[in-house]
């Protein structure tokens, strides 16, 4: 690390490229809508592409469209340090979550190449497909095809709200590759990301030292009812799906305040009723639910509490509820060595810093249980994201790239 401490990126090219990105999917109120395989998405995609040709890396696309850009090391055959993070976004996103993150890797790419430094393991600035999950569900899937945590037909198969597979999706704007990385030739993997929260923005702290995830569990509940006239059906014979799922709703809610003294939540996040008329009891509700602790076991526990209550609330609501699909990810510690790079990068150049678990998902969390991995986090105004006016200054992300570029390099060096 001390043998490039004076090294510094290049923050008004950085913020060029971010103002570039930001022209494209943009929305009415200045944030972004990019969804993951639109033709949006294929339009930032390529033009990452050209500064990536552009910087002299070697670009390869996997069967689910990751896209790793690769710096070439001294050492032919040594394992890849990964850095980067994602370029699509939510319906109403903004310019800067996963965006930074990817192109502050560029940036670390071009401040080595304009001093003429040589590394002694190969860089490459990673861009993982679907992130958000807004399209296509669950969130973060080309992470998980990279660790084998999800087959890559599964991840294939899944389809959006117009039917439309992630297969047929990547066909239509040409990112289904055949090359890519695996985890076995990987060293390590280093994400920058604006916090999404507002910690590090009220403390007027400098950077986060990401050390570890918060455990996630998502799971789709699907209430059965029944069809029926919502004049002249009587009461005892209704079966309405809605009312099942405004159940499940309550009791998730009631889950999220007894975990929030211990730092936990919870809560229903999305709903879709069919038949969805005027005039009819809706027969069938799917709803998206999660659930979020600082403990694996925490959350286990009351993932546990609510399933056992599922009888309870089916003879409330007169429906029949299941859980037909889950997903769980976080809830493991960063490396401790990557991350005691990001830490002493951060006190070498002086920075103001705090230790953090992440709240939020990020494909790291999939990756940390294959790569050491570690994250650094950078302050948003007002911790807002997932939303149009989220912001940021070069002030706010000047420190979190000036120690992405120093721990990187005291890994790849």
């Amino acid at each position: 690390m001390h043998r490039h401490a004076n090294l510094r990126p290049n923050m008004d090219r950085l913020w060029s490229t971010l103002a570039r990105s930001a022209e494209i999917g943009t929305t009415a109120r200045g944030g972004l809508r990019r969804l993951a395989l639109t033709a949006e998405d294929g339009e930032v995609r390529r033009v990452f592409q050209r500064w990536c040709e552009e910087a002299g890396c070697q670009l390869t696309v996997d069967g689910i469209g990751n896209m790793f850009a690769v710096r070439p090391g001294q050492e032919a055959d040594g394992k890849v340090v990964l850095v980067g993070s994602h370029l699509d976004t939510q319906i109403k996103g903004g310019r800067f979550d996963g965006i930074l993150g990817v192109l502050a890797g560029l940036e670390v790419i071009r401040t080595l190449n304009d001093h003429g430094i040589e590394t002694r393991l190969p860089v490459a600035v990673v861009n993982w497909t679907n992130e958000e999950g807004a399209r296509f569900e669950p969130p973060m899937i080309g992470s998980a095809i990279f660790t084998g945590d999800k087959s890559l037909d599964f991840a294939l198969s899944r389809t959006d709200k117009d039917g439309i597979t992630l297969g047929a999706a990547l066909d239509a704007i040409s990112f289904r590759g055949t090359g890519g990385l695996r985890p076995d030739q990987c060293d390590s993997l280093f994400e920058l990301h604006i916090e999404q929260g507002p910690r590090l923005d009220a403390a007027k702290i400098q950077l986060g030292v990401v050390t570890g995830a918060f455990a996630v569990r998502g799971f789709v509940v699907e209430v059965i009812g029944e069809t029926g006239h919502v004049g002249p059906t009587p009461m005892p014979d209704r079966h309405n799906a809605l009312v099942g799922a405004a159940h499940v709703t309550l009791a998730i809610e009631e889950i999220g305040w007894e975990l929030h003294p211990t730092g936990g939540k919870s809560t229903t996040m999305r709903l879709v009723a069919e038949p969805n008329l005027l005039g009819i009891l809706p027969d069938r509700v799917e709803m998206t639910c999660d659930m979020r602790h600082p403990d694996n076991a925490v959350v286990s526990q009351a993932l546990e509490r609510f399933i056992a209550r599922l009888p309870e609330l089916e003879a409330k609501s007169r429906c029949k509820i299941r859980i037909h699909e889950g997903w769980s990810y976080g809830g493991m510690a960063f490396d401790k060595d990557r991350v005691g790079l990001v830490r002493g990068a951060a006190e070498a150049l002086g920075y103001t810093h705090m230790d953090m678990l992440t709240e939020a998902g990020h494909d790291a969390m999939h990756v940390a249980n294959h790569l050491p991995t570690a994250m650094i986090f950078t302050p948003c105004e007002g911790g807002l994201s997932h939303n149009e006016l989220e912001n940021v200054t070069l002030a706010d992300i000047e420190p979190g790239v000036n120690v992405l570029l120093q721990a990187v390099l005291a890994r790849a060096a």
